[in-house]
């Protein structure tokens, strides 16, 4: 122990070091550019915005705060102020993060909540930010991505963009599944919301989630699917604006190359509209799961009726749907002999299976080696959004759920890096058009 806290003291000296210097660096190098770019520069809307002086201004980065200096420009007409340098680095508006520093805040949040997030920028990076500005970031980063993400959705669907189909050899199957799940939220997100609760008012309103895969192989005769292969998305919006964001992502995709899509689903109608209407020579499929968990319901009431009168029921019942003997199951249900309000659950139950019998052909759909259930919408919604969104006590705000949520997708669809591929700030040109936005908000009072 003494000499690993001795090899511990050294490594922090060293850390220590390592980022004053980083910080100094960080400070002289951007220095030698201080945003000049002359007497005047172009503010929008006709004006030119006027040099005033070289100030400095605090920044937090990855080695540590920071101070710049750099030109500031003023414009007497929109009386607005910039520094080109700001918006160039990335780092306008007020206590500003580095790029870097505000990628670490991102993933660091979007892993676990914003408390233990800013902890861990503490102690792995030696990184000081307060809960709240951990969180803040965070979501800035996740609305800038949604709204990236919006952008791009509305341009495919629009056929501005055509996604080129990826690289290499496109997969034999797209599965496409969908599924909901709610969110705690606080009050003020919540009013308004019809819900499930006592008072008819919704304490969770329900986020969408899909999850879009490929298989590889078939595997000992089952299906095995791609982990490399996985594109989520999820959003509060309406389920119109849920179905752009799936059929954009299935697009990017290659689904217009793919010979089968096939779409995964508990049952819900809402996922199977949405299938008719975006894929509708998709195959649908029922997760076999939710059919055994409503043949257990029908075992439930079967067991209402004395024991020795159906020894073998629900074996029986939970075998059918493996083999796709889906008539039986309901007629099975409506044999049960009973009366009053038994007898209306039991005439509902069955109602499941006979809506649904199409898409629960299992022995067939596992001859054509499709999956028999969408488990991987069940999964990734527990992993996307019941991991970070659903912990114990916690309660959000639409924006800041949709924001992490996003975040979360994101990593899941291993596309993490894309969010970076352009500055989330303004950029240079941006900058340029800050004094023209002023110049419109000042007219309009």
């Amino acid at each position: 122990m003494g000499a690993g806290g001795g090899l511990e003291t050294v490594e922090l000296a060293i850390r220590t070091a390592m980022t004053g210097l980083g910080g100094r660096l960080r400070e002289d190098l951007p220095g030698l550019d201080t945003g000049y770019r002359g007497p005047r520069a172009g503010g929008g809307a006709g004006h030119e915005a006027e040099v005033v002086s070289c100030r400095a201004k605090a920044i937090d980065t990855v080695p540590g705060p920071v101070r710049l200096r750099r030109a500031g420009y003023h414009c007497a007409t929109c009386r607005h102020g910039a520094a080109p340098k700001d918006a160039e680095l990335g780092v306008a508006g007020r206590a500003p993060m580095s790029p870097g520093l505000v990628k670490m805040t991102a993933r660091a949040a979007a892993a676990v909540p914003f408390a233990k997030a800013a902890g861990l920028l503490a102690g792995l990076a030696g990184i000081d930010l307060t809960t709240k500005r951990t969180g803040r970031s965070a979501e800035a980063t996740g609305a800038a991505t949604a709204a990236a993400i919006a952008a791009q959705t509305d341009a495919i669907c629009a056929r501005q963009v055509v996604p080129l189909p990826p690289p290499g050899p496109l997969p034999d199957m797209l599965y496409t599944a969908a599924d909901g799940t709610g969110v705690p939220m606080v009050a003020a997100d919540t009013e308004g919301r019809n819900g499930k609760a006592g008072d008819g008012q919704a304490r969770t309103p329900e986020i969408n989630l899909a999850c879009l895969f490929t298989q590889t192989s078939l595997g000992g005769g089952r299906p095995a699917g791609d982990p490399r292969s996985w594109s989520c998305r999820a959003t509060f919006e309406p389920a119109a604006r849920f179905g752009a964001l799936v059929d954009a992502g299935a697009r990017r995709r290659g689904s217009a190359h793919i010979r089968q899509l096939v779409v995964p689903g508990d049952g819900a109608v809402w996922i199977w509209n949405l299938a008719d209407e975006l894929f509708p020579a998709a195959s649908q499929i029922v997760d076999l799961y939710h059919a055994r968990e409503h043949a257990h319901d029908l075992a439930t009431l079967a067991t209402r009726l004395p024991r020795d009168s159906h020894p073998d029921w629900l074996a029986e019942r939970l075998a059918e749907p493996g083999t796709g003997n889906i008539p039986a199951l309901p007629a099975a249900g409506r044999n049960l002999k009973f009366t009053g309000s038994l007898a209306t659950e039991r005439d509902r139950q069955p109602g499941y299976f006979e809506t649904n019998a199409h898409p629960m052909r299992y022995a067939h759909l596992r001859s054509l080696g499709m999956f028999a259930g969408s488990g991987a919408a069940e999964a990734g919604g527990k992993a996307a959004i019941g991991q970070r969104l659903k912990l114990s006590g916690m309660r959000w705000t639409i924006p800041g759920a949709a924001s992490i949520a996003t975040l979360r997708c994101q990593d899941a669809s291993n596309r993490w890096d894309q969010i970076w591929k352009r500055p989330h700030n303004q950029t240079g040109a941006n900058q340029h058009r800050i004094c023209q936005r002023q110049h419109t908000q000042t007219a309009a009072g």
